[in-house]
């Protein structure tokens, strides 16, 4: 078992890990071309071979980074991968001398455990927003905003 950064030959697993978790509309769906893209902002979770868990870093801007794709596989629940995930995603934040983390989410209990608080979505700025106007759930998304001060 390793968290290790994701290489492209993870992309299918991540979007089949994060799909099944937005069939259920749990987060958003991405698509393969999102994810390889984006690759280099990617963690994973690994056991040999299986992709187990998955969670994204993307800087914004010059202080703001976001937290996505969040997902680890459902027999995994509950033994502290997705806390694990999230953990190096911060100490990536850090290092890159990011101040702040957001996320958006429809879970906002759990990021709540590690000192997100819930915020107005109109504090992010318009930036972010370049990627809800692609998304199928736009203007009328559910997800909640929430930010971390590192």
């Amino acid at each position: 078992m390793t968290i290790r950064k994701a290489d492209v030959s993870d992309v299918k697993k991540i979007q089949k890990l994060v799909n099944f978790y937005a069939k259920r509309e749990q987060m958003l769906p991405r698509s393969l071309n999102e994810l390889y893209e984006n690759i280099r902002d990617f963690w994973v979770y690994a056991e040999g071979s299986n992709i187990c868990g998955a969670c994204a870093l993307h800087v914004d801007w010059e202080d703001l980074a976001e937290i996505k794709s969040l997902a680890v596989v459902k027999n995994k629940n509950g033994r502290g991968i997705g806390k694990k995930l999230l953990g190096q995603c911060m100490k990536d934040a850090r290092a890159l001398k990011v101040k702040k983390v957001f996320a958006l989410t429809y879970i906002p209990e759990y990021f709540e455990k590690f000192g997100f608080a819930i915020i107005d979505k109109k504090e992010l700025p318009h930036k972010i927003w370049s990627e809800c106007i692609k998304c199928m759930y736009f203007p009328g998304c559910k997800e909640i905003a929430m930010m971390k001060e590192i």
